[in-house]
C-alpha cells in the first residue's frame, strides 16, 4: 500500500498535505490516540494497515486465493487498536471490484464491515449505486444502501428506491423502487414495485406488486413480473396478448413461458376468443447433439359458432438413432376443413389445405443410402375451390448409390418401390430400377458429358380400370451428351472493372417412344418450364411418365464478375428444339417444333439496387406466357423498397409492393400490398407505422388477407416494446408478420 510521510501528528486526527493520501494506521499512531497503558498491553499489529487486514482475511480463507487487500484513501482518520478506523473527508476504499466513495466510513475490523454516509457512492461489479448511508460486509458481499439512485451496467438500467439489500454478489432486493432502461432523470418508461429482485446469476428480475407506467400514465397492474436483464430466455408469463379479428372476434391471451432447460422449453397460450370460447394451446422445442424438434398442439372445447371440439396438432423430429440411422417425422392434423380459415391469425398463421404426414427412417453407407417412407395427407377443402388429394405412399423404399470417377465413369443406381394408396382412385404397387453411366470430362475452357441410363418400371394395380392393365412394364433407355464453353475477357460496367464471361451451352436428348396410356399416374405432372428444367432429360416430374424426345437445347450465359469472384450480373437465354413430335402427353397438348423462349437476368447494380427478371415468351404467337420480375433498393439500413411482377397467363397477373421507410424522425412507415389484377382483389395486404425512441419503440399493423378462394380475414396489431422488460400490445407480435411479408425489413429496435 503506498503512503506519504505524516505532518502533524495528534491523538484525534491527522490532517495531510491537499493531495489525498493512503491512510497508514502504525501502531504507534494508534497507541497515541489511547491512554499510555493501553498502549503498552496492546498487541503488536502488522505494520500497515492494509497488511492487518489481509492477514485476517488470509487466516480465515484458502491461503493460496487471499482476499484482495482492502485500500483506503481520505483527509482525515482515527480509530482503535483492532476494533475500527475512522475515515473523513474525500474517503475512497476499494477492495476487488467493490469501490465506495463517501464523506464518512467506518471500517470495523472483527467484522470485516464498512459503513458510510454522506453523498454515498457505492460500485459493484459496474453497477453503481448513490445514496445517504451504505453498510457493506466485504467478506459475503452483503448490507444495504439507503435512499439509492442506482444504475445497472449488464442492461443499461436505472432507478431509484428506498432501500436497496445485498443478498451476496449476484442477488439484491429493491425496496419500494422503480426500474428502467430509459436514460435520465424523467424516463419516458419505468416499472414501479413494491420490491424487485435482482439475480444476475440467474439473468433475472422478479417485481411484485408493480405498476408499469408510460409518459407517466399507468398501462399494466400486475401482482408480479418476471423478466430478463438481457436477452437470455427464461421463465415466467409472458405480457398479456390482445387483439381482434373479422372472424373470431375479441381475443385475450396471457402466454406462459417455461425455459425447462438451455436447449428444451415449452410456451403455454390460453385465448379466450370472445365469439368462440376459450382455446388452449401449447408449443414443445427441444434440441440435442442427436435430436431436435418442436411440437404445437391448440384446440377449443365447445366452439360457440359450431358446437363442436375443434383442434390442430404439428409435429416435427430429427433423431440419429445410430451415426448413419436417421429417424424423423412431419405430422399435421386438424379436427375439421375450416380450422385454418377460423382460427388463422393475421399476424402469425397463413390458411393451408394440404396437411401432409410423413414418417421417415433412412440410412447412409459410404457410397450408397436407403430410406423407408410413409406418408399422407390430410386435405381440408374448399367448397368454391376443391383441390385434388394426392395419393398417400404405404410405404415406399429407397436405396442411391453413386460412384465418381471410376476409370473415368461415373456412375448411379436408384431403386423405388412403393405401394400406392387413395380412397377414390387406382391403387397398386410401383417399382422403379433407374441406373445411369456417364463420362465427364471437363477443363479450364470447356466440359462435354455423354450419359446413358435405362429406366425400368413395373405395376401392379389392385383396382384398374378398363383402360389399364393389372400388371404392367416399361424399360426406356435414354441418352444425353451435355457439353459448354466458357470464355473470359477484362470488361468495364458501371465504371468499373469487371471480367467478363461468355458460356454457350449445348445440350442433347434422345428417348425413344413408349406407349403409356394404360398405366396410371400416381405422382407425374408436367415440369415448370424454366432454365432448370430445361437441363433435365425428362419433361415430367415423377416416375408414370417418361417423354419421348429427340430435342437439343441452346443457352447463352453471361456474367459480371468482381475481382473477388462475387457475381455483379448475370444474363441468360436459352430455347429447346424439337426434332420430332412429342407423342406422350398428359393433357393432350400439341406438340410444338421448338419451346418457348427463356430470358433471364440478375443482378446487383449498385451496393443499393438489385433485381430479378424473367421471361418466358411463346414461339407461335410471340406472346408472353409467363412473366416475373423484382427491384429492390435499399440505400441504408431500415430504408428498403420493393417493387414486383408476376403474369402467368389466363391464371395469374398480380403486383406485390412492400417497404420500410422513415418518414419523420424516429417515425417508419411499413407496408405491402399483393394485388390481383386478374381478380381485382387485395390477396394480402399489410400496413402499419413504427416510432422508435431511446428505449422504447411502438408500432401499429393491420393486415387483410384470403383465408379461402371467396372470404379474407382481417386483424390488427399494436405493440408497445420496452427495451429490456417486454412487449405489450394487442393482436399479436407483429414483427413476425413484417420480417414474413417485406424483403429486406429490419427491426427499428435492432442497433
Amino acid at each position: 500500500m503506498r503512503s506519504k510521510p505524516l505532518l502533524s501528528h495528534s491523538p484525534l486526527w491527522f490532517p495531510t498535505v491537499p493531495a489525498i493520501i493512503a491512510s497508514v494506521l502504525l501502531p504507534a499512531a494508534l497507541a497515541h490516540a489511547q491512554s499510555q497503558e493501553q498502549a503498552k498491553q496492546a498487541t503488536p499489529a502488522p505494520a500497515t494497515f492494509a497488511e492487518d487486514i489481509a492477514q485476517r482475511r488470509t487466516s480465515a480463507a484458502n491461503p493460496v486465493k487471499p482476499e484482495p487487500p482492502l485500500e483506503v484513501t481520505a483527509l482525515k482518520v482515527w480509530g482503535r487498536t483492532d476494533r475500527f478506523v475512522h475515515f473523513e473527508k474525500e474517503v475512497e476504499m476499494t477492495r476487488g471490484n467493490m469501490r465506495l466513495t463517501a464523506d464518512k466510513a467506518t471500517y470495523r475490523f472483527l467484522e470485516d464491515e464498512a459503513e458510510a454516509e454522506g453523498q454515498v457512492s457505492l460500485t459493484r461489479n459496474g453497477d453503481c449505486y448513490d445514496g445517504d448511508r451504505v453498510r457493506v460486509q466485504l467478506e459475503r458481499s452483503t448490507g444495504f444502501v439507503e435512499n439509492p439512485v442506482y444504475r445497472l451496467v449488464r442492461n443499461h438500467a436505472q432507478g431509484q428506491a428506498k432501500r436497496i439489500d445485498f443478498l451476496d454478489e449476484e442477488r439484491s432486493v429493491v425496496h419500494q423502487g422503480t426500474y428502467s432502461t430509459c436514460q435520465g432523470v424523467s424516463p419516458d418508461w419505468y416499472l414501479k414495485t413494491e420490491t424487485l429482485q435482482l439475480d444476475t446469476g440467474l439473468d433475472t428480475g422478479t417485481a411484485s406488486r408493480s405498476v408499469l407506467y408510460f409518459k407517466d400514465t399507468p398501462i399494466l397492474v400486475a401482482p408480479s413480473i418476471t423478466f430478463p436483464l438481457s436477452s437470455a430466455r427464461h421463465s415466467g408469463f409472458l405480457p398479456p396478448v390482445t387483439g381482434a379479428t373479422s372472424k373470431g372476434g375479441v381475443e385475450f391471451g396471457l402466454p406462459y413461458y417455461w425455459n425447462i432447460a438451455p436447449n428444451r422449453d415449452v410456451t403455454l397460450y390460453p385465448k379466450i376468443i370472445s365469439r368462440r370460447g376459450l382455446q388452449l394451446g401449447a408449443e414443445a422445442r427441444y434440441l440435442g447433439e442427436q435430436y431436435r424438434g418442436e411440437s404445437t398442439l391448440e384446440g377449443i372445447v365447445g366452439d360457440r359458432q359450431t358446437s363442436t371440439n375443434r383442434y390442430a396438432l404439428t409435429s416435427l423430429h430429427e433423431q440419429y438413432l445410430m451415426p448413419d440411422l436417421k429417424l424423423s417425422w412431419n405430422l399435421n392434423m386438424a379436427s375439421d376443413d375450416n380450422y385454418p380459415t377460423d382460427f388463422s391469425n393475421s399476424i402469425t398463421k397463413t390458411s393451408v389445405r394440404l396437411l401432409p404426414r410423413d414418417l421417415q427412417l433412412s440410412y447412409g453407407g459410404s457410397f450408397w443410402n436407403a430410406s423407408f417412407q410413409a406418408s399422407g395427407y390430410q386435405v381440408l377443402q374448399d367448397v368454391n375451390a376443391p383441390i385434388t388429394r394426392p395419393y398417400d405412399r404405404l410405404p415406399q423404399l429407397q436405396l442411391h448409390a453413386e460412384q465418381l470417377d471410376v476409370g473415368g465413369f461415373d456412375m448411379s443406381v436408384d431403386t423405388m418401390l412403393t405401394r400406392f394408396w387413395h380412397p377414390d382412385l387406382v391403387r397398386g404397387d410401383r417399382a422403379v430400377v433407374a441406373a445411369n453411366l456417364s463420362l465427364p470430362f471437363v477443363r479450364s475452357g470447356y466440359f462435354i458429358k455423354p450419359a446413358i441410363s435405362v429406366h425400368a418400371t413395373n405395376y401392379h394395380l389392385v383396382n384398374p380400370s378398363e383402360k389399364q392393365d393389372a400388371d404392367a412394364h416399361r424399360i426406356v433407355p435414354i441418352f444425353s451428351l451435355d457439353s459448354g464453353l466458357v470464355f473470359e475477357r477484362d470488361t468495364r460496367l458501371f465504371g468499373r472493372d469487371f471480367t467478363q464471361t461468355l458460356e454457350p451451352r449445348l445440350y442433347y436428348v434422345n428417348i425413344p417412344y413408349r406407349d403409356q396410356s394404360r398405366l396410371p399416374n400416381f405422382d407425374s405432372a408436367p415440369a415448370d418450364f424454366n432454365f432448370a428444367q430445361i437441363f433435365t432429360e425428362n419433361r415430367f416430374v415423377g416416375q408414370d411418365r417418361i417423354g419421348d424426345a429427340n430435342q437439343v437445347t441452346t443457352a447463352l450465359v453471361s456474367r459480371y464478375l468482381e475481382s473477388d469472384g462475387s457475381e455483379r450480373l448475370k444474363l441468360a437465354v436459352g430455347q429447346r428444339f424439337y426434332f420430332n413430335h412429342q407423342r406422350v402427353t398428359l393433357d393432350n397438348t400439341p406438340s410444338p417444333s421448338r419451346s418457348d423462349l427463356l430470358l433471364a437476368a440478375t443482378g446487383r447494380w449498385s451496393s443499393t439496387l438489385s433485381g430479378d427478371l424473367a421471361f418466358q415468351l411463346s414461339q407461335s404467337n410471340r406472346r408472353a406466357i409467363q412473366t416475373s420480375y423484382s427491384v429492390q433498393w435499399q440505400p441504408e439500413a431500415k430504408k428498403v423498397l420493393n417493387l414486383g411482377y408476376r403474369f402467368q397467363r389466363d391464371s395469374l397477373e398480380q403486383v406485390d409492393i412492400s417497404g420500410q421507410w422513415p418518414l419523420a424522425d424516429r417515425l417508419y412507415g411499413v407496408g405491402r400490398l399483393n394485388y390481383s389484377l386478374m381478380d381485382k382483389r387485395i390477396v394480402d395486404g399489410i400496413a402499419g407505422l413504427e416510432y422508435k425512441a431511446d428505449c422504447w419503440s411502438l408500432r401499429f399493423v393491420a393486415q387483410r388477407f384470403a383465408t379461402s378462394s371467396t372470404t379474407s380475414n382481417t386483424g390488427f396489431a399494436l405493440q408497445l416494446e420496452l427495451t429490456g422488460l417486454a412487449r405489450l400490445g394487442v393482436g399479436g407480435n407483429p414483427l413476425e408478420s413484417l420480417k414474413r411479408n417485406i424483403a429486406g425489413y429490419q427491426s427499428v429496435s435492432e442497433r
